[in-house]
Parts: structure tokens; sequence; C-alpha cells
């Protein structure tokens, strides 16, 4: 006679997935609506995509259960927390963008929305778990939707760009397959904690085997989040997506794939692996420097953001690569402050682009630099608006980036890195080069061919507000400065680092 298994659902903590689970059942909601009823207007899903995210920021914030759950691969801690709150609210400011006036092909599909939900409870179960395997379940339901997603906008690049991600993804996740089988050979585990627990008993017993696995794993992480040399997919992907989808890239995955380093890497850097630590020491320098002069000679705006989120990328590695709490406590409240400014400033070149094809001016692309040549004339308000997030994103005082940015400097410091602290300054000011060189086209250079060209209006309310409080938190962050770092600390403090 078999024995029935028995499951104490208290121990299980169902609790513990109901954030990703609220994500997950709206998506089939959504799929199930579009059943019964078609041709629904892209604003009801809309809401109903805001409505299932607000439900589960509530359920996020409201968590009180244990640190595990559901078999014990969930683990809900403060970083876990603070992490799935901004994979939220950021989802939910980039959703409402597509309350645009202009007409796209992917929003008059539900199945835009339904990926939507899928995408942001893939990068929640990331964020919330150190077993490899969900881990990875999480990434690749996460990756397959947003592959889909950017092949369904309606543009000349869209497909490839697509392709490229989906390519270059496809690599990652067989990195990541194969460095995570190695680890589990050289320790019978697929769970970090007790992964950690063997090398710290072993004393890293078979380190060539574990070397190679951390190789593999560092090819995977490095293509997610788009660190030199494995970054040669973002310019292309972020031109061929729309801009809002491309802000969504810079933010969103990133913060998901940087919860995974931090709980992966953190085995080693405690146990001050050389290796390890100097690997990442040199990343970080190459992808702060690289792509800081390769955004130098850009001529399109799109191309410019895109190369500069990877050097934010080397900027957020260096707290990873140092390990202490304070360095981990500036990653999040530098990605808070890096995600307000970037939901703005590609919210401003979504809502603002011309109703003509960029051929029809003699341009490349809708956002090349010459064609934002004198916008302080035709649309001051917006000229304003970008001119405010382009500082911002420069570090300079007292815009919000700014304070980011000298968090990180202080734990760079106070670990005794004085030479990566003054290379962090360097890139800080060639970064301002490029981010002043839009200003300057707005603001002090003038059309040679007395073309006026028609930018949309911010007609719609919602996208106003979006773009305001943006630009608003860029500006006053200071006063919301001790608010933040407090949750920050909180969450990373209680975690454990």
């Amino acid at each position: 006679m078999i024995t029935p298994i028995s499951i104490d659902m208290i121990s299980l903590n169902i609790a513990s997935i109901a954030p990703m689970t609220i994500a997950v059942l709206g998506a089939l909601f959504i799929l199930c609506i579009d059943l019964v009823r078609k041709h629904n207007d892209k604003h009801f899903y809309v809401v109903l995509t805001a409505l299932f995210l607000l439900i589960d920021f509530v359920s996020i914030v409201s968590y009180s259960g244990a640190n595990r759950g559901f078999f014990d691969v969930i683990l809900i801690d403060g970083i876990s927390l603070l992490s799935q709150a901004i994979i939220v609210i950021s989802s939910a400011l980039f959703i409402f963008l597509s309350l645009t006036k202009q007409r796209f092909h992917e929003y008059r599909y539900p199945e835009y929305f339904a990926l939507f939900l899928f995408m942001t409870a893939g990068f929640q179960f990331m964020a919330s778990s150190d077993n490899l395997i969900l881990i990875f379940v999480g990434l690749e339901t996460a990756s397959l939707s947003l592959y889909t997603m950017i092949a369904m906008h309606n543009r000349d690049k869209a497909s490839e760009a697509a392709i490229k991600y989906f390519t270059m993804g496809a690599l990652a996740a067989a990195f990541y397959a194969f460095g995570a089988m190695l680890l589990y050979y050289v320790t019978g585990s697929i769970e970090l904690s007790t992964i950690s627990n063997h090398f710290a008993i072993t004393n890293f017993d078979n380190y060539p085997l574990i070397l190679l696995g951390v190789v593999f794993m560092i090819g995977a992480l490095g293509f997610k989040l788009s660190l030199v040399p494995f970054h040669t997919w973002a310019p292309d992907v972020y031109e061929g997506s729309s801009a809002s989808m491309a802000g969504y890239i810079a933010i969103v995955p990133k913060i998901a794939i940087l919860v995974v380093a931090i709980r992966f890497f953190s085995i080693f850097i405690q146990a001050d692996d050389t290796w390890v630590r100097s690997t990442l020491y040199m990343m970080a320098i190459i992808t702060m420097t690289l792509p800081n002069l390769i955004a130098l000679v850009q001529t399109d705006i799109k191309r410019m953001l895109a190369f500069s989120s990877i050097s934010h990328a080397g900027f957020v590695l260096v707290a990873i690569m140092l390990g202490t709490t304070q360095a981990i406590e500036s990653l999040f409240l530098y990605w808070i402050m890096f995600a307000f400014v970037i939901v703005g400033a590609f919210a401003m070149l979504w809502v603002h682009r011309t109703k003509e094809e960029p051929s029809f001016y003699g341009f490349t692309s809708d956002y090349q630099f010459d064609k934002f040549t004198g916008l302080v004339k035709t649309a001051p308000v917006a000229a304003f608006m970008l001119g405010i997030l382009m500082l911002a994103l420069a570090g300079v005082p007292p815009f919000s980036l700014f304070w980011g940015k000298m968090y990180l400097l202080s734990a760079t410091i106070n670990s005794g890195e004085i030479f990566l602290a003054v290379v962090m300054v360097l890139n800080s000011a060639i970064a301002a080069f490029y981010y002043l060189k839009l200003i300057v086209y707005m603001f002090l250079k003038t059309r040679d061919d007395n073309i006026a060209i028609e930018y949309r209006a911010m007609n719609n309310l919602i996208l106003k507000v979006i773009i305001g409080i943006a630009v608003a938190f860029s500006i006053l962050s200071i006063f919301w400065l001790d608010t933040i770092l407090a949750i920050v600390k909180m969450a990373v403090q209680t975690s454990g680092y």
C-alpha cells in the first residue's frame, strides 16, 4: 500500500508566492476575457493590467510571513520584497505609457498585456529565490515574454532586435544551465545557501570545476546585465524596441538579475575569493569606461541611452564586488534613483515622436540628435523636462542620481578602493559630456533648413502625470532621500548583508 504524501499547508506558506500568483492570474484573466469578448479597447486592458499590478504591490508590502515558503524554494527577505516593489512600480509606470495617442500594432492585442504580466511574474520569481532552477524558470518566463513583446512592435527594426535578443538570451540561458550543472555536481545542491555552506566546510575543494562553473555564471549574468564584453546586443535591441520598451529593458530586468548576482557572488566575495573579486573588479572598470567612450560618438539618442545604461550597470557592479552592507545599500539607492530618471527620459522620447517618418526630414531615425535641434522653440516645456532628466542622468547636483553616485562613492572609499573611486568620478565626468550634448542641441542650436518639426503633444493626463512625477523626483529627491535610504537599509540589513 502506498503511503499518501502529507503536506502541511502552514509550512508551505502559500502567501510567499501570492504576489507572483496574482500577476499570473491577471495574465490568464486577460486571455479569458479576450475569448469571451473580442475587440476591447486598449484602455480597458491597460487599466486591468494596472489593477493587477496594484494588487500585486499591496500583497508585497503587506507580507509578514516566514522568509521561506513553497517547499523552501521561495526566499522572502528584505531584498526580495524591496526588489519586487521596484519591479512592480516600474512596470506599472511603463504600462501606462501605452495610453499614448499613437497607434501601434502591439496594443491592439490583449496578448501583449498578458505577456506583460507573465514577464513581471517571471522577474518576481527571480528576485524571490535562491534556488538555481526556480531562478532559471523565472528568467526564461520573463525573457520569452519580452522577446515576443519586442517583436510585436510594428517598426522596421523590431524583428531584428527581437531575434538578436533571443539569440543572445538563448546563449546566456545555456551558460546559466551549464554553470548551475557544474555547481550541482561539485556541491550536490542547487540552493545557493547550501552551496555557500558546502564551500565553507570543504574550503573550495575541486576548485577548478567550481571556477569553471563561476565562469559560465559570469557569462550568463553578464549577458543579462549587458556587462562588457557581453553587451553587444543592447544598443541594437534598444534601437529596435519602442521607446517605452527600451526604457523598461533598462530598468526592470536588470534589478531582478542584480538580486541574483548579489546572492550568487556574495558567496565568493564573503569567502574573499581573489579570482572572482579581481574578475568583477576589471569588468566593472571596463563596463563603466568603454560604453561611455562609445556613447560620446553616438548620433542617436536611444543608442546613446543604451550605452549609458551599460555604463550605469558597471557602476552598480562595483557595489556587488565590494560586498559590504553599505555597498549593497548604495546599489538599491542608485537603482531607485536611476529608475525614475529613465522612466521620465524614455517617456519623453515616447510621447514626442514626430508624426511623419524620420526620412521625411532626412533623418535616419526617430531619435537622431539633429532632430532635437532648437526644440526649445517648438516645444519649450518638453525641452525643459528633457533637459532636467539629462542633468539628472549626468549626476549633476542636486538632481537625484547625484545622491546615488555619492553614496556609492562613499561605500567605495570606505572599502579602501581609492583607485576605483577615481575611475568612477572620471567616468561620471565623461558621461556628463554626452548628456549635456542633447541640451546643447535643444537650447543652443538652431535649424538651418527652417523646418519646424511637429511633435506630438502630451495630451494624455496620465502620461503628463508620469513624466511630471519623474521630473519632480529628479529635482526634489533630496527631500525624500532619508526616507528611501531608511527603507533600503532596513531591507538590506534584515537580509543578512
